[in-house]
Order: C-alpha cells, then structure tokens, then sequence
C-alpha cells in the first residue's frame, strides 16, 4: 500500500512541480522555522514564542531518538524511485522530522494566536510539508502520518501548558535551567562519541544538533528573563530592523560552518550558539544598540 501512494506520487513528477514541491518542503526546514519563530519570540510576543519554541524542541527532539531507535530505510533507497532534494532528507525515516517540525510550529501558532485566517493557513502549510515528502521520495507515508499526528498531539497538549509555566518569571528560570543543563550536557556528550567514531552518525547527528539548539535556547530563556526582560514594543520599522540584524546574526552563526572543523564537537558548538544566540546574547545585544525596548 505504501509503495502504490510513492509510486502514484511519481506518476506526475515533472521539472515544473519539483520546483513548487521543493518550495512546499521548505516550509518544514530548519532555517525558516528558526527565523519565524525568532520573528514572534523578538517582534509579536514574547511569551508566545516562547510556549511555541520549547513545544517544537520537545517534538523534534522525541521525533530523532524515534529515528535514532528504529532506524528505517528511505524509499528511495529501498524502491526504484529517485529522491529529489535528498540534502535535507538526513538521518533515518521514520517519523518525518519535515512533518513533525512542520506539524508542531504551525498548529502551535494557530493555537497561541487563535485567528481563523492563521489557523487555516497553518492547516494548509501542514498539509503541503507532509505531501511533499512523500512526493519528493524521501519519507514513507507512515512516516508522514505519525510526524503529523504527533506534532498536532504534543502542540494540543504543551502549548497551553508552556505558556502559563513562561508567565512565572521564577517557574521559567528554574524549568530553563534544568533544561539547558540536561540537553547541553547530553548534546555535548553525544558529540563527543560522535567525534571519536562511537555511535552512529547516520542515527544521532541531528539529535545532537536538536540538543545543542535546545541548550542554547534554554540558556538563552533564563539569561533573558534574568538580565534583560525585553518589550517586544517598538514601531514597525525597528522591529523590522530588530528582525534583520537578529537573523544576520544566526546566519553568520550558522555559516561558520564553513570555516570551522568538520567535527561534530564544532557541530554542537555552532547549533547552541545558535539558540543563545536568538534567545539570549542578541536580546541583551540589541537593548544595548537600542533595537529592543
């Protein structure tokens, strides 16, 4: 049965629609979700980013040592079909982490801003993400279905519930703190097997990178909340201006790839500067520059 829906997928596979799908896919991918979540977290609301944020990290984070634990095959490794935009399909199939990222963020922004014209749209970009993967040859419709269904489920049930917990200032650095520390420090051990050949690479390497981002954002939360308590108020221009230096910030970050060892130690490092980054040194930064209030 899956096979027939992959199979029926490649029936009208053509240049045109591989272009649109790819667009579609990228809506479940690590750069854009960072920089929309940045966008609500330092320009919309605070406290929403936050309870959106953390709910997504839980739900990719359970999605990779799902990965990591059943380690499926990829139909276009299995199948005589070609996977198209195979960059980004890293790690095992099983569930869909395009799906399940996808699925967590934007039914958890429906949830925490309650417009219909956001929900819907949400409900589409959804829909899109889990298609495309299957379309793209790069998941197995269980895949796709169980990434969708868990991220719905966890946003249903932790959105509400990081929300309120982010309303207590002492609540939100006593859960930050425990948080930074447990997935700093296991991102950081995994990284270090990983550096050293022990484990699978293939199984772990995007659960560590989830871990790293996660301890940074953490550390990030409770850095913020103790020192700096930003506004998210500001004109439209400076919050647009707050957004651009933000996002140069996590992309000069994320490019230092380029120029720092391949070792998975500089891996971790790059993923938790990351987070602190966006949640804690840039908020601090940028009241400094005048660019929060």
């Amino acid at each position: 049965m899956q096979e027939k829906i992959l199979f029926f997928f490649r029936g009208f596979d053509s240049p045109i629609l591989d272009k649109i799908v790819e667009i579609f896919t990228m809506f479940g991918e690590q750069t854009l979700i960072i920089c929309l979540v940045v966008l609500i977290f330092w320009c919309i609301d605070k406290r929403k980013g936050e309870a959106v944020c953390t709910t997504m990290l839980f739900s990719i984070l359970t999605m990779g040592l799902l990965k990591a634990i059943v380690r499926s095959p990829r139909p276009f490794q299995v199948l005589d079909i070609e996977g198209k935009r195979i960059e980004t399909a890293t790690g095992y199939s099983f569930p869909s982490g395009h799906t399940t990222t996808a699925a967590s963020f934007y039914s958890g922004v429906a949830i925490v801003f309650r417009k219909r014209w956001i929900s819907i749209l949400s409900a589409v970009i959804i829909v899109l993400v889990a298609l495309s993967r299957m379309y793209l040859g790069v998941h197995w419709p269980i895949d796709v279905a169980f990434g969708l269904i868990f991220g719905i489920l966890m946003s249903f049930l932790l959105v509400p519930v990081m929300y309120r917990l982010f309303e207590s200032p002492s609540k939100t650095k006593t859960f930050s703190l425990i948080f930074a520390i447990s997935t700093g420090v296991v991102g950081l051990v995994l990284a270090i097997l990983l550096s050293f050949n022990i484990g699978d690479k293939v199984a772990w390497t995007d659960f560590y990178k989830t871990l790293a981002l996660s301890g940074g954002a953490f550390f990030g939360f409770l850095w913020e909340e103790d020192k700096v308590n930003f506004k998210v108020d500001g004109s439209l221009s400076l919050r647009i201006l707050r957004f651009i230096v933000g996002v140069i910030g996590i992309i000069v970050i994320m490019a230092s790839k380029k120029i720092l060892p391949s070792e998975e130690i500089f891996g971790f490092l790059r993923y938790f500067l990351t987070g602190f980054w966006a949640f804690g040194f840039y908020p601090i930064l940028g009241k400094k520059l005048k660019l929060f209030i």
